[in-house]
């Protein structure tokens, strides 16, 4: 997949971010912080296309003999970490749980195989391939940390000072916040999935929560008085943006648990919220089954599924709206005395 050029800007000084032309799985954004003698990834793009593509626009942003020489990664999704291969010398820096989560996910090259060679007449393998297949991961290792940490940590680009925080478990159980104080900036990861009128985002996709925990890393971000946040997906923010986030985040969490409390099953929960259509500008509606189910295991103790059994029921969801079956959904029970 081809990135347009145009979509690497400048945001602050000698701070640039990467953001793709469209929304959807695995577009995240990414960022670049640049000085004389090193520069720092935020992140990287999903495939090695995508990733050399962000690797070419930055080369032309940075001075003659400065590489790539460090990466931090928000959290251990692939579509901010498998990229880092295309800068195989820089020190790639996560949480120390982030470690868990990368062994949770299939490798890139599972991932290319279970998404190429599936049936796309299949739920999983339609969605799969609709959403996921124009990656390829068919030569991309799996890639490890450098350098783990809790807590926090603190590095310097040049003269920039950079600031990371480890989070408690939200978006997935090892994520962390990049603050940069000189540009007054926070590169939040997907703990924002962000959304602006002029250009709609889609709904986030939670795999750990619970959402308190997401909304607390909102709010860490919103306290370190900076005035550009960075999201792992949509548009950039300012310091109203953030809140509207929170304020969709509140009202997920809240119909989870009055749906937990009057006895909804998780994913016809996420149906009732979905049908709800409270953001009908967001796109990917069927994601609220992963949130949504996140949040009820917080609520009741269950187990987690398997990757791939989570993205059967989104794949269901989604076959749900496409064919206008998904509000079709039986009333509670109630009980008589």
């Amino acid at each position: 997949m081809t990135i347009n050029r145009a979509n690497v800007s400048a945001i602050a000084e000698d701070l640039y971010v990467w953001l793709p032309p469209k929304r959807g799985w695995g577009l995240a954004n990414c960022g670049l912080l640049a000085s004389d003698t090193t520069a720092l990834w935020i992140d990287t793009p999903y495939d090695p296309s995508m990733a050399g593509e962000f690797l070419a626009a930055s080369r032309r942003l940075l001075p003659a003999g400065v590489e790539i020489d460090r990466v931090v990664v928000t959290h251990a999704n692939g579509d901010h970490l498998w990229g880092a291969g295309v800068v195989p010398d820089a020190e790639v820096i996560a949480t120390r749980e982030a470690l868990e989560h990368i062994h949770w996910e299939p490798t890139p090259k599972q991932q290319h195989a279970l998404v190429t060679n599936s049936d796309p007449d299949s739920l999983l393998g339609g969605y799969l391939r609709e959403h996921f297949g124009r990656f390829d991961w068919s030569a991309t290792d799996p890639v490890h940390p450098d350098t783990i940490f809790t807590g926090e940590l603190e590095l310097r680009v040049g003269r920039y000072p950079v600031q990371i925080t480890s989070l408690p478990a939200a978006h997935t159980g090892g994520d962390l916040i990049v603050h940069l104080p000189h540009q007054r900036a926070v590169f939040t990861g997907d703990v924002i999935f962000s959304s602006t009128p002029e250009q709609p985002g889609d709904h986030p996709s939670h795999w750990a929560g619970p959402l308190e925990n997401v909304i607390g890393a909102c709010e860490q971000a919103l306290a370190t008085g900076a005035e550009i946040f960075v999201p792992g997906h949509g548009p950039v923010l300012d310091r109203d943006g953030v809140r509207e986030h929170i304020g969709y985040l509140a009202y997920v969490r809240e119909r989870a648990h009055t749906l937990h409390a009057a006895g909804i099953p998780a994913l016809d929960a996420a149906r009732r919220v979905i049908a709800e259509q409270r953001h009908p500008e967001l796109g990917l509606p069927e994601r609220l089954v992963l949130t949504v189910a996140a949040e009820y295991r917080h609520l009741d103790g269950s187990a987690a599924p398997g990757a791939l059994d989570a993205m059967g029921q989104v794949a269901l969801v989604a076959r749900e709206l496409a064919e206008g079956t998904a509000a079709r959904i039986p009333r509670p029970r109630t009980s008589r005395n």
